[in-house]
């Protein structure tokens, strides 16, 4: 009982510790360029909920930290509603009563009355700011730990499986991938993964040729130790290297920046490709995961890292690498869904933007108010059907049967 209860621990306390520097870094991207642009600010909020701690600073600003930590927010002066995107009438009655309490021009201050480009950056600095947090982290791995590349050299092939039809041998070296250079083995496989019923193109070097080959993955289920059960394409092949190919590499200053902007838009690729194929139905959503999900992948990683060396100081630098490159993970996808065109989401709101910036006036109040009940259904379902998703996978049911037993 204690084993699990611990193990439920550790998930929720790290999985709230990397979210709650996720949505802060967030937030201060919104803050820092609203401020650039003379923005009045009246709270900044990690959190939602009764504030458990609070301080308002000379600029009037108060600093919330709510008891409820999955998410927050910065609120604006002015904002009249929760989209923040007031209409022609809503605009009129803000300039009208902060004209009357400050005296005239003083709505120059307030985020709605900014031009719509400056507007466009404060919302976009969010997502911006968690890209730039994930490209910072790799970055710092790869210069102050490195990297071990392991080349994609073939040690088994299933037979009968796809790998086996299309002519693999043990031995072969994969060079290349629907025509991109593989220097790493765990590029194969992420392609592979995403790639269910479509034909995958391969460059292999064999006894120091050039071969090519052609394989379609199979879609199968899996217990995965980290995320659960789940359904990925494979095509039979396993990777193994000889400690001989391991290279390691530590970059220096521009290259690490380089790597961990290619690792930032590699993730995103990924992101893009999945939900391409689940939106033409060649992928099943079963990979999408709520706060379960994550909280449990977060706790595995943690124990893992913990496990790996009981060595104090070992320990803490395992432990460290695994939550800061977690983070960036989870960053990107922070960062990756604010900017769907969903009406309360920031890209809901550059959405508005974009329609004022062409007919030069802001969407309607009623307009708004279906988006806005609409984005929030639509959110509200999403979140339903990712927990489903996270029940399924972790077995729930047997969990929370262990835990009382």
């Amino acid at each position: 009982m204690l084993g699990v209860l611990g193990q439920v621990l550790i998930s929720i306390a790290s999985f709230l510790l990397v979210l709650t520097f996720i949505v802060t870094i967030h937030e201060l991207g919104h803050f820092l360029v609203a401020r650039a642009f003379g923005v009045k600010v009246d709270r900044f909020a990690v959190g939602f909920g009764k504030a458990v701690a609070s301080r308002t600073d000379r600029h009037g600003i108060e600093w919330r930290l709510g008891w409820l930590p999955l998410g927050g927010y910065v609120k604006f002066s002015g904002d009249l509603d929760a989209s923040s995107v007031p209409d022609r009438a809503g605009l009129d009655e803000l300039r009208r009563r902060v004209a009357a309490e400050r005296g005239p021009g003083a709505e120059r201050d307030y985020f709605h009355f900014k031009p719509v480009w400056q507007r466009a950056l404060i919302v976009a600095a969010g997502p911006i700011a968690n890209f730039i947090l994930a490209i910072t982290i790799f970055a710092v791995v790869f210069m102050a730990v490195g990297v071990s590349l392991r080349p994609a050299r073939v040690a088994q092939v299933q037979a009968g499986s796809p790998a086996a039809a299309a002519g693999f041998q043990v031995g072969d070296l994969i060079t290349e991938v629907n025509g991109k250079a593989i220097k790493d083995g765990s590029a194969v496989t992420r392609t592979v993964m995403l790639s269910t019923g479509d034909p995958v193109r391969f460059t292999v070097e064999r006894a120091g040729r050039p071969v090519e080959l052609v394989a379609t993955p199979e879609r199968r289920e899996e217990n995965d130790p980290i995320a659960g059960r789940v359904k990925v394409g494979r095509i039979g092949l396993g990777l193994g290297s000889s400690a001989g190919d391991v290279r390691h590499v530590r970059y220096g200053p521009v290259e690490a920046v380089a790597e961990g902007a290619r690792q930032t838009a590699d993730v995103i690729g990924s992101t893009l490709t999945y939900l391409g194929r689940l939106a033409t139905g060649r992928e099943s959503g079963d990979q999408f995961s709520g706060p379960l999900g994550m909280a449990k992948a977060t706790g595995s990683l943690t124990t893992a890292a913990v496990e790996a060396n009981p060595a104090p100081g070992a320990m803490a630098i395992n432990l460290i690498l695994t939550l800061t490159t977690l983070a960036a993970i989870l960053s990107i996808g922070i960062g990756f869904l604010n900017l769907l065109p969903i009406p309360v989401l920031d890209g809901g709101h550059l959405l508005f933007y974009g329609y004022e910036a062409v007919a030069k006036q802001p969407v309607s109040a009623r307009f708004q108010e279906m988006g806005y009940r609409a984005g929030l259904a639509l959110l509200a379902g999403f979140m339903l059907f990712a927990t489903w998703n996270d029940l399924q996978k972790l077995n729930i049911f047997q969990f929370l049967g262990g835990l009382v037993s």
